[in-house]
């Protein structure tokens, strides 16, 4: 990547899908950079502008954004619990132990577990997820689905980093099996939220919700 000055670089991208439609040659970037030593590469590929505005392709930027968007009440279904875990460990009965991004608790309905996933493929107006085959995200569900049953809310929290796009909906085109078992988790209980990210200059927050569509 050629930095303002003209030097090229090697950046690290945090993202282990296979950033379609929000990576081409030439697109503006941003970088961060660190001088940490026990790092291989010093810098880190942050953001792309496809030619819409910033799309957030460093996976692990959205978490906290959700996170602060909660505690902040920007996210109203969510909104009022007194209690927020990030990385809360689930062993439902009956399958392997896993981990979930948020816990919500002390609150005005039943607690939560939340499971945020970083969207940025775009297929014409819709926004889909994933854009790679995701095993681990098809078990994310099976323990929402579980938390579900035990009485707790189960929630999916697609959070749409890019500025296009009017509606999310699941990629059947690149994991038909994820889509299929987003369908029947949803019509089991759990709750499929999309929400916005907006990036400003130098930061990101929570924006407006999307509409979800999980049809083909």
């Amino acid at each position: 990547m050629e930095l303002a000055g003209g030097e090229l670089v090697t950046a690290h991208v945090p993202n282990t899908g296979s950033m379609a439609t929000c990576w081409t040659e030439g697109a503006r970037v941003q970088l961060s950079h660190s001088d940490a030593p026990h790092r291989k590469l010093a810098w880190t590929l942050e953001r792309v502008d496809m030619g819409s505005g910033w799309v957030g392709v460093h996976t692990g930027r959205a978490n906290p954004v959700m996170a602060e968007g909660i505690v902040a009440s920007r996210i109203p279904t969510l909104a009022g619990y007194r209690q927020l875990r990030r990385e809360v460990s689930f062993a439902p009965a009956g399958q392997p132990r896993g981990r979930l991004d948020i816990g919500l608790g002390d609150g005005p309905a039943p607690d939560a577990l939340v499971e945020v996933k970083n969207v940025t493929l775009l297929d014409d107006e819709r926004l889909r997820f994933p854009d790679a085959v995701s095993l681990r995200g098809r078990k994310h569900l099976d323990l929402l689905l579980a938390a579900v049953r035990e009485g707790r809310r189960g929630v999916v929290l697609f959070a749409v980093n890019r500025p296009e796009g009017t509606r999310f909906g699941p990629a059947w085109a690149f994991d038909p099996g994820y889509a299929e078992r987003l369908a029947q988790v949803a019509a089991a209980g759990v709750e499929i939220l999309a929400v916005r990210i907006r990036h400003t200059a130098d930061g990101m927050e929570v924006g407006d919700a999307v509409a979800v569509d999980l049809e083909r």
